[in-house]
């Protein structure tokens, strides 16, 4: 497998899981949320993510959310499974439970907390890889894995039979434009900010699209990449610029939320929105009143409410 085997392009969210109030999984309000998605035109969506809380999901729930969005809208959207895990063998349960859903492919980080070696870190995805015969995208996120996957260890893994994509969400901006340069014939390289270094990586260097989280903006997200794809560029620039908002007022340079979690900011944003992103689970904690506050008058400078 390779970049040409997969079609993955644009924006492609890991998207929110529904929790009721006591904490259940609340599937009739993930078959809602995931009919949202699709109407707004994503070209794909993550499930069980970071923004998914992967981290609070049993095995059954995380098999379960693959197979729901699977059936529901697996015939409209790329979906991938976030198989996130310590072990390798536990990735590799979630990637077959992926596999039998019939979803498109998996995203997998380093395992979290360990700080893996080089050497680990490569025998832990040859391992997923030699496995489970579905498309991997190499997630590298320093903020929750406590390494950063360099361009040099980036293109070992791209040489393994499975890996088609990477997500690099380094706060490192140089060493992200080096491994675009250097991976861009090889897999489908995601991460490209949605500004007008993104539309110059895009026109002229490489690159496939951003995979983000929550998809708050609905359309406008997959918009700006299909507005650069046309060569619409004053149109991609103001969809960018939408964009720009949310992460400058909710979002640091590495990635994590300003205020409260990313994941309640997310699911009180699409609540507001009428879409039913339901409750955090523990140990998150919803926003307080404050920050709730903060989010709603992002969302009204947007003109969203």
């Amino acid at each position: 497998m390779d970049r040409h085997s997969v079609d993955w392009y644009g924006y492609l969210p890991a998207v929110t899981t529904p929790f009721t109030e006591n904490g259940a999984l609340d599937l009739d309000a993930w078959r809602i949320q995931l009919d949202w998605l699709a109407g707004e035109r994503l070209p794909g969506v993550i499930v069980a993510g970071t923004t998914g809380e992967w981290f609070s999901l049993s095995e059954h729930e995380r098999a379960e959310l693959f197979t729901v969005a699977a059936e529901q809208v697996g015939d409209r959207l790329t979906v991938l499974g976030g198989c996130n895990a310590y072990t390798a063998d536990e990735a590799i349960r979630h990637a077959r439970a992926a596999q039998a859903a019939g979803l498109d492919g998996i995203l997998l980080t380093p395992p979290p907390y360990v700080v893996p070696t080089r050497a680990e870190i490569l025998n832990f995805y040859r391992t997923v890889s030699d496995t489970v015969k579905i498309p991997l995208c190499v997630y590298n996120w320093p903020r929750g894995t406590g390494v950063d996957l360099d361009t040099e260890l980036l293109l070992e893994l791209a040489e393994l039979d499975t890996v088609v994509a990477v997500k690099n969400s380094t706060a490192n901006f140089g060493g992200f434009v080096q491994g675009l340069v250097a991976l861009r014939n090889r897999v489908r390289y995601f991460g490209i900010p949605t500004n007008e270094v993104g539309i110059e990586l895009l026109t002229k260097v490489g690159g496939e699209g951003l995979m983000g989280a929550g998809a708050v903006l609905g359309a406008d997200h997959p918009d700006f990449f299909r507005a650069v794809q046309a060569g619409d560029l004053e149109r991609a620039r103001t969809l960018g610029a939408r964009d720009r908002v949310i992460m400058e007022n909710w979002f640091g340079p590495d990635y994590g939320a300003r205020f409260g979690n990313a994941q309640a900011i997310m699911k009180y944003a699409l609540t507001l929105r009428g879409v039913p992103a339901g409750h955090v689970r523990a140990p998150l904690l919803p926003l307080t009143p404050e920050e709730q506050s903060r989010v709603r008058a992002t969302m009204t400078q947007l003109d969203l409410l």
